[in-house]
C-alpha cells in the first residue's frame, strides 16, 4: 500500500503555504506515495486545525507534516497524536513536541537582514513602522525580533508605530491605513511577510503617500512588485523548497533513515538584481536536491 502523508498548514490563502503544499505533493506523487492537504476554513483558526487534525489522525495516516495556527494550543493535540504513533515533521512554525524534524529558517536572522535592507536604502535615517503577523506564530514573533535588533542598532532609525496585519493582505492594508492616520511621516514600512507587505502598498497608493516597503517570503507575487519597483525588497522563505524537504524527510524516516532533527533551509534577499527567478511559476520549478541542501 502507498505511503500517505498528511500536510497540515495554517491557512489556504498565504501563497507560501500553497507553495509548500505543492511541494509536498510533488515529492509524494515522485515515488508513489499520496498527500493530502488540511487547513482551517477561517485562515489561522486553532480550533478548526484542532478538528482537522483529529479527524486525520482517526485516519492513521503514516506521517503527518505539520505548521501550527497556535503552537501553545495547538501542543496538546499534537501531543496526543504523536502518541498514536504517528510521526510528526515540523516546518516554518516551531512548536514543543516530540518531532522526528523540524523544516524552517533562521527567523530572527531573516528579520535582521531585511530590515537592514530598507535602512540601507534609508541612508540610516527615517521614521518607520512594522506590521506584524498574529503573536501565535513563532514566525512573526522571530521576524520581529530581528527587526527590532536591526532598528535598535540603527540610531538614526526611529520606530514610529506597529501594527498587526494577520499574516493576510486585506488586514495588513487595514494595518497600514491606521497607521497612516496615526503618523504623518512614515519612510518606510517592514512587514513579517509578503501578503502585509502587498497589502501595505495598496493603502499606500490609495493614501498617495510613499514609503519604502519589504516583505518576507519571496512569493511570485511579491517578486513582480520588486520587478514594478513598488515593493523594495523581500526574502526567499522558499515554500516549495520547504514542502518538498519536509516531505522528503518524512519518507527517509519512514523507510528507517535517520534524518536530522532540524533541517534550516538557507534564505537570501530578493530585489530588483536577482528577482527573476522568483517569477518562475511553481509548476516549473524543479524538486530540490536532498543532499545539497541538508546536512548532518
Amino acid at each position: 500500500m502507498a505511503l500517505r502523508l498528511a500536510a497540515f498548514t495554517k491557512n489556504g490563502e498565504n501563497p507560501n503555504y500553497l507553495a509548500f503544499l505543492r511541494g509536498v505533493e510533488k515529492v509524494a506523487a515522485a515515488v508513489g506515495a499520496t498527500a493530502t492537504r488540511h487547513f482551517p476554513a477561517i485562515p489561522d483558526d486553532p480550533a478548526q486545525q484542532i478538528a482537522l487534525l483529529r479527524a486525520v489522525v482517526a485516519e492513521k495516516p503514516d506521517a503527518i507534516i505539520f505548521a501550527p495556527a497556535d503552537d501553545r494550543q495547538l501542543e496538546g493535540p499534537v501531543a496526543e497524536a504523536i502518541a498514536q504513533g504517528i510521526p510528526f515533521i515540523g516546518f516554518v512554525n516551531r512548536m514543543k513536541g516530540d518531532f522526528v524534524s523540524f523544516v524552517g529558517a533562521d527567523d530572527v536572522a531573516m528579520g535582521r537582514t531585511i530590515a537592514g535592507v530598507l535602512i540601507a536604502a534609508l541612508h540610516g535615517r527615517g521614521d518607520v513602522v512594522l506590521i506584524e503577523g498574529p503573536d501565535t506564530a513563532p514566525t512573526s514573533r522571530d521576524r520581529g525580533r530581528g527587526f527590532r535588533e536591526a532598528i535598535a542598532a540603527s540610531p538614526g532609525i526611529r520606530l514610529v508605530g506597529t501594527a498587526p496585519g494577520r499574516y493576510l493582505r486585506r488586514p495588513g492594508r487595514g494595518a497600514m491605513e491606521a497607521l497612516l492616520a496615526q503618523h504623518p511621516r512614515i519612510d518606510g514600512v517592514i512587514c513579517t511577510n509578503d501578503l502585509m507587505a502587498l497589502g501595505a502598498l495598496d493603502a499606500l497608493e490609495a493614501a498617495g503617500r510613499h514609503a519604502l516597503v519589504v516583505g518576507n517570503n519571496g512569493t511570485i507575487d511579491a517578486a513582480r512588485e520588486i520587478a514594478r519597483g513598488r515593493l523594495l525588497a523581500s526574502m526567499d522563505y522558499d515554500g516549495f523548497k520547504m514542502g518538498a524537504i519536509a516531505a522528503m524527510a518524512a519518507l527517509r524516516h519512514l523507510v528507517g533513515i535517520p534524518v536530522p532533527r532540524e533541517i534550516l533551509l538557507p534564505a537570501q534577499v530578493i530585489d530588483r538584481a536577482n528577482h527573476a527567478a522568483w517569477l518562475v511559476p511553481i509548476e516549473e520549478r524543479p524538486l530540490p536536491d536532498w543532499d545539497a541542501m541538508v546536512t548532518g
